[in-house]
């Protein structure tokens, strides 16, 4: 039965993987935006964390999980069509790739990390069906990369304590190569492997050669990615002695970058207590009361704990620096002994609801808007208003083109007034457009102004195309709507339009 169900939780998890929701600007910008420029050579818009004097994003990541599947791809692509490759099978097939690797890394390492089978088959049944795993685990994020190398690190960790017989030289060569992967792909990794780390201590004291040979290889993989990201932001250093004056330590440009509280500031500070108080809640749900009263002491939890009060540390918090906890959490939890159908049913339902929300609604529209941009004709500036940055390598190299202009959340008199001094005076045709369009949701109701066929505004807009699964959870607006007001307006007007711009004279 329970095989069964978790078959049946792989495909929820495809559906999920294929849906093109867009959960945070960093899925694309800190990961295939950065690699997809130089394996397919065309322009793309790089942000400030790998343009800065003192880049913070480490490219080694990137390249290992996006980067080689990027150049298979492309070549087998060429090998078989004449064309060249869209962009978009690119994304789908970097989904894909995303939701394998967490059904065959992510479950495995449970299956690995826990011993008893039907604890077993618990712990994988409750991950299978989070709605983190659904979304966060398929989208190519860093922190689902960091969730797989948290995984494999403990399952590491734990052949190497449990095996006291022998000294596990290559079990901790590998280890010694996850945790280089991991704190170059995020900062954040040390704080889930410190508990599991002290446990392996009195091994390394048994063992020095163990000892010895995590430390060695822990070097030379560090060497190995600081002359690779040296390479990569400063392809002008040609000698040894260049490399060792300027090398780029990208974790330690992160550390110290992240230290400063005014750099911190204009990302959002948060209080201490955000991560427990709201952030783990909004990802585990039904689960979260488990987490406190009913739960199995295990160096999974420990670790998930020691993380948890480590990132409260830093003013600075988002939920989904908190995935990796959430498998190791779940597969830490008790079912409640009382009433546990009532509590399936919760779990059930809060997942269902979260997963739609966040795997097919959320910023819905805007991938499926780029590839709609990229492959028509007539669009030379497309303006993008309450949505997030459309990914640039999408528009299959047209950035030449096609401008792009992200309004981000700027007033809606502003928005108008930009769009008039872009756009002249036409006769009132269906066929004249100057190439202009503006990307909005369709919440956005100051535009309902300009789009009666009857109105008396100089500013026009015409609808070009329309995609039904967007919300827009930033457009929310309870202080001047009510809640009843905004949730009627974000969800009954879900949806994102795109509007061809005129100007009437």
């Amino acid at each position: 039965m329970w095989r069964r169900l978790y078959l049946l939780l792989l495909v929820v998890r495809l559906y999920f993987a294929l849906s093109p929701s867009y959960l945070h600007p960093d899925e694309n910008f800190q990961g295939p935006e950065v690699v997809a420029g130089q394996v397919f050579d065309y322009p793309v818009y790089k942000t400030w964390e790998f343009t800065t004097q003192f880049p913070i994003r480490s490219t080694f990541p990137l390249w290992l999980v996006y980067g080689i599947p990027m150049l298979i791809l492309r070549s087998l692509w060429n090998g078989i069509w004449k064309d060249d490759l869209p962009p978009y099978v690119v994304y789908w097939t970097l989904r894909v790739l995303m939701y394998t690797l967490s059904f065959v890394l992510e479950d495995w390492a449970i299956l690995e990390l826990v011993s008893k089978s039907w604890h077993r088959r618990i712990a994988v049944l409750l991950t299978a069906s989070s709605y983190v795993t659904w979304t966060y685990q398929t989208h190519t994020f860093s922190n689902a990369i960091e969730t797989l190398v948290v995984l494999w690190s403990l399952v590491l960790m734990q052949r190497i304590f449990e095996n006291k017989d022998r000294s596990g030289a290559l079990p901790c060569m590998v280890l010694a190569f996850l945790i280089v992967l991991g704190v170059f792909n995020r900062i954040t990794f040390p704080a889930y492997i410190l508990v599991p780390g002290i446990k392996l201590l009195p091994h390394f004291y048994r063992k020095p050669l163990a000892f010895l040979s995590i430390s060695f290889f822990g070097l030379l993989f560090t060497g190995m990615v600081i002359i690779f990201d040296t390479s990569y932001y400063h392809p002008h250093v040609t000698t040894w002695v260049e490399l060792f004056k300027h090398p780029v330590i990208t974790p330690l440009n992160n550390f110290l970058y992240n230290y400063a509280p005014e750099n911190l500031a204009k990302h959002g500070l948060h209080p201490f207590y955000q991560h427990f108080v709201a952030n783990l809640p909004q990802l585990l749900g039904p689960a979260f009361p488990l987490l406190i009263f009913n739960h199995r002491r295990s160096t999974r939890l420990y670790s998930a704990v020691c993380a948890l009060v480590v990132l409260s540390l830093f003013p600075h918090q988002e939920a989904r620096f908190l995935i990796p906890a959430v498998p190791l959490i779940l597969s830490s939890i008790r079912l409640p002994p009382r009433f546990p159908r009532a509590w399936i049913a919760a779990w059930t339902l809060f997942n269902l609801a979260f997963g739609a929300l966040m795997g097919v609604y959320h910023q819905g529209g805007v991938v499926p808007a780029q590839i709609h941009v990229a492959g028509s004709e007539g669009i030379s500036h497309v303006y993008w208003w309450k949505t997030y940055s459309p990914p640039i390598w999408l528009l299959d190299g047209r950035i030449r083109d096609i401008q792009t202009t992200d309004l981000m959340g700027k007033p809606g008199v502003d928005v108008q007034a930009q769009l008039l001094a872009e756009i002249s005076c036409s006769t009132w045709t269906k066929k004249s457009t100057e190439g202009v369009v503006l990307v909005a949701p369709a919440s956005a109701t100051f535009l309902d102004q300009f789009t009666s066929t009857n109105t008396s505004e100089i500013l026009v807009l015409e609808e070009r195309w329309r995609h039904t699964s967007h919300i827009n959870l930033d457009d929310l607006d309870f202080g001047d709507d009510g809640v009843w007001g905004t949730l009627a307006r974000v969800v009954g007007r879900r949806g994102l339009v795109m509007w061809d711009v005129k100007r009437r004279c």
